[in-house]
């Protein structure tokens, strides 16, 4: 959806060509009729490692992408609401899960495919849980028993590490992503898939 300023009048239709702006360094999309600029830029994911009585809540997905695997509740942020209101709404639409966000847990760059994602460490009000819409089973999971090998993302792998590894800690500092996504064990297809592609490109 193009953003368009409702306090103007817009004589003619969008017509977008590829340029790069005055001032700009990159090619946008950009209005032949009136300037509009239809910036693309990255989305943000927000959600949350939460816990029950010592045991972390995880959904398999049943959307793609990466259907059929286990995920943390996590989503893109909606217009409107903070990046913790959004991570707690995850939780709800994916497992019917009602939290309470804390303390922020890790700030991910996910450049090739344009998102940052932030996770929280949190705490659920009740270990009442469904199955939401996007998921195709739910459940709470001592560490042991995760499917380290089911994981849907990098980032999965990510934040149930950084989680376990400030547990004890009341005050920390938000961790990041590794250096080379592609050493997140697990996740060999995954990389051989993006390096294929570039290697294509």
């Amino acid at each position: 959806m193009t953003f368009r300023d409702t306090s103007r009048d817009y004589e003619k239709p969008l017509a977008f060509s590829k340029r790069t702006p005055d001032g700009d360094g990159i090619e946008r999309d950009v209005c032949n009729n009136c300037g509009l600029i239809n910036y693309q830029n990255p989305k943000i994911i927000a959600g949350v490692v939460a816990l029950w009585d010592g045991k972390i809540l995880m959904c398999r997905r049943a959307i793609e992408p990466r259907k059929g695997f286990w995920t943390l509740p996590a989503g893109f942020m909606e217009q409107g609401e903070t990046i913790a209101q959004g991570a707690a709404r995850e939780a709800m639409e994916e497992a019917c899960a009602k939290v309470e966000t804390n303390a922020l847990l890790g700030i991910y760059n996910v450049a090739r495919i344009s998102q940052v994602q932030v996770f929280y460490r949190a705490k659920l009000l009740s270990p009442d849980i469904a199955i939401g819409p996007e998921s195709e089973e739910v459940g709470l999971f001592e560490w042991d028993d995760i499917p380290w090998s089911e994981l849907a993302f990098p980032s999965v792998y990510w934040a149930l590490q950084h989680y376990q590894q400030s547990r004890d800690l009341d005050h920390f500092a938000p961790f990041t992503e590794p250096d080379n996504w592609a050493d997140t064990p697990g996740f060999e297809a995954l990389q051989a898939r993006y390096s294929e592609a570039d290697a294509k490109s």
